[in-house]
């Protein structure tokens, strides 16, 4: 079975990637690591420095994720903040932002950044929705319970959330390009 190492300090993310992984038979390894994550002015600056960072300690390939909440109405607030702004603010702080907000558009954005003694690889996802009125679900982490794709939030879908999730989209574009290096040599 082939196999990829995963660098996170969010066992939900893991979780979520490892289910992934799964289906299409690749291993996901969990090394938990706490690291500097640089700001920037988008994900993908993020991902690819945050990379550059770990590849200095780690001396194999690995994959990282970063995500973000772009709600339209804020102005992609949010958006490279949204680590920050769940810590502060959480679901709570958002819902008040959003209290008598009529356009309640959202986009939920991932970037995978594969890293490898060569370069540094990147790999995008989206899923469009909007933010609910009011917190529902149990199942998810972050802003899922907040976050609504056709009526339900992606804490209500559980595990239905790996189908259409931002970080399924980007990861399955990763995998796809894994698989096809792993099986030409």
């Amino acid at each position: 079975m082939r196999e990829v190492y995963f660098i996170t300090s969010n066992p939900g993310k893991y979780r979520e990637v490892k289910r992934i992984g799964e289906e299409k038979g690749i291993e996901i390894h969990w090394i938990e690591m706490e690291y500097y994550e640089p700001q920037g002015e988008s994900l993908e600056y993020i991902a690819e420095k945050s990379a550059e960072i770990i590849k200095e300690r780690l001396k194999k390939p690995f994959i990282i994720e970063d995500s973000g909440l772009f709600i339209e109405k804020l102005k992609g607030f949010p958006g490279v903040y949204s680590s920050y702004v769940f810590k502060t603010l959480g679901n709570e702080g958002i819902l008040k932002l959003m209290k008598g907000v009529e356009n309640r558009n959202a986009v939920f954005r991932s970037v995978v950044a594969y890293c490898d003694k060569d370069r540094i690889r990147l790999f995008s996802g989206e899923v469009r929705g909007v933010i609910a009125h009011e917190q529902r679900g149990r199942g998810g982490f972050g802003y899922d319970p907040i976050f609504e794709v056709n009526g339900r939030t992606l804490a209500e879908m559980g595990k239905d959330k790996d189908r259409v999730s931002h970080r399924r989209k980007a990861m399955e574009k990763f995998l796809k390009w894994y698989m096809n290096r792993s099986e030409s040599g």
